[in-house]
C-alpha cells in the first residue's frame, strides 16, 4: 500500500467513528484471552509478536529513516516502556484466568490513576484536588472488588479472584510504566516507530519468560493460532494503535473517558459468549472504579 493510501485513508476517516471502533476493537481482549486454552505467557507473545509484525510494512512505507535517528536514551526508555508493557501483558493475561472479566478489565483500566501518580511524582506534573479525589475512589472501588468477593465466598469466575486482581493491579501499575516511558519519546517520535521498537523488545522478554516457565511454543491446533492472530488484528491494531492514532485528531479527555468502555464491553462479551455473571459486590465495585477513572481523566486533561 503506498503512502497516499495511507494518507488518503487518514484524512477521510472520521476520528470519533475510529475511536468507537477502537474501543469495540480492545472490549473483545479478555474474551479472546479467555476463549483461548494455550498458556498466558504463550498467548501474550504471539498477541504482541504478531501485531509487530503486521506493523511492520507500514513502517517500512512511511517511517523507514525514523529509527536510525533514534539517540541512546530513546533507545533505552523505548525498552524501559518494551519490559514494563511485556510485564503488564505477563500478568494481566495471567489474572484473566484466576478472576472475572469484569473485574480484571475493570481494575487494569486504573492505570490512569498510576500514570497520574507517576507522572506527579516523575515529572513533577501538579496535581489537583479533583484529580486526587478521583484516585482515592477509584482505589475505594478496587478494594471493593478485590476483598469483597473473597471476603463473602462469593461464587465468581476464576478459582483465585483475590490473586487475580492483585495480578491485575500490577498490569495496571506496569501499563502506567508504559505509558510514562514513552510519553517524551512520542512527542519527538511517530507512532509506528515508536510501538515497533517497543512491542520488538516486549516480545523479546515475553518469548524469555515463555521458554523460562517450559512451555510450549509450537503444535497448537489451528484454533489457537487463530485466535492469538485475532488478538493482534482486533486489540492490537484495530484497538490500541487506533486509539493512538486517534490521539492526534481529539482531545485526551474524550479517549480517555471512552476507555471506560471497554469494561462494560468486556463484561457483556463474557456474560453473553462465556455465561460468566459479574457479582454484585463486582458490579458495585467496578462502577466506583469507573467513577474514579472519569474523574481522574477530566481533571487531567481540564
Amino acid at each position: 500500500m503506498s503512502t497516499g493510501v495511507f494518507r488518503r485513508v487518514e484524512r477521510t476517516t472520521p476520528p470519533l467513528a475510529a475511536l468507537a471502533v477502537a474501543v469495540v476493537a480492545v472490549s473483545t481482549s479478555a474474551f479472546l484471552v479467555r476463549y483461548s486454552a494455550a498458556p498466558s505467557l504463550v498467548k501474550a507473545f504471539y498477541r504482541v509478536l504478531f501485531t509487530t509484525l503486521l506493523l511492520v510494512p507500514f513502517a517500512l512505507v512511511r517511517h523507514r529513516d525514523a529509527f536510525g535517528r533514534l539517540s541512546a536514551r530513546d533507545w533505552f526508555v523505548a525498552t524501559a516502556g518494551g519490559v514494563a508493557l511485556a510485564i503488564h501483558f505477563a500478568s494481566w493475561f495471567e489474572s484473566l484466568e484466576w478472576t472475572s472479566v469484569a473485574a480484571s478489565v475493570t481494575i487494569v483500566q486504573s492505570q490512569v490513576l498510576f500514570v497520574a501518580a507517576g507522572a506527579a511524582f516523575f515529572l513533577a506534573e501538579h496535581v489537583t484536588r479533583r484529580t486526587l479525589a478521583g484516585m482515592i475512589v477509584a482505589l475505594c472501588g478496587i478494594a471493593v472488588m478485590s476483598v469483597g468477593d473473597a471476603l463473602t465466598g462469593a461464587n465468581v469466575a476464576g478459582a483465585a479472584p483475590l490473586y487475580g486482581n492483585a495480578l491485575a493491579l500490577v498490569g495496571a501499575v506496569c501499563a502506567a510504566g508504559y505509558v510514562l516511558a514513552g510519553r517524551s519519546l512520542r512527542q519527538r517520535i511517530p507512532l509506528v516507530p515508536y510501538v515497533i521498537v517497543v512491542y520488538s523488545v516486549c516480545a523479546v522478554v515475553l518469548l524469555a519468560l515463555t521458554v523460562a516457565d517450559g512451555a510450549a511454543l509450537v503444535n497448537y491446533p489451528p484454533r489457537e493460532w487463530l485466535l492469538f492472530l485475532g488478538m493482534a488484528v482486533g486489540p492490537g491494531l484495530f484497538g490500541h494503535t487506533v486509539l493512538n492514532w486517534a490521539l492526534a485528531h481529539v482531545e485526551s479527555s474524550v479517549v480517555s473517558v471512552s476507555l471506560l468502555g471497554e469494561p462494560i464491553g468486556s463484561a457483556l462479551l463474557a456474560l453473553v459468549l462465556l455465561g460468566e455473571i459479574p457479582t454484585a459486590i463486582t458490579v458495585v465495585g467496578g462502577a466506583v472504579v469507573l467513577v474514579g477513572i472519569a474523574v481522574t481523566s477530566r481533571a487531567r486533561t481540564t
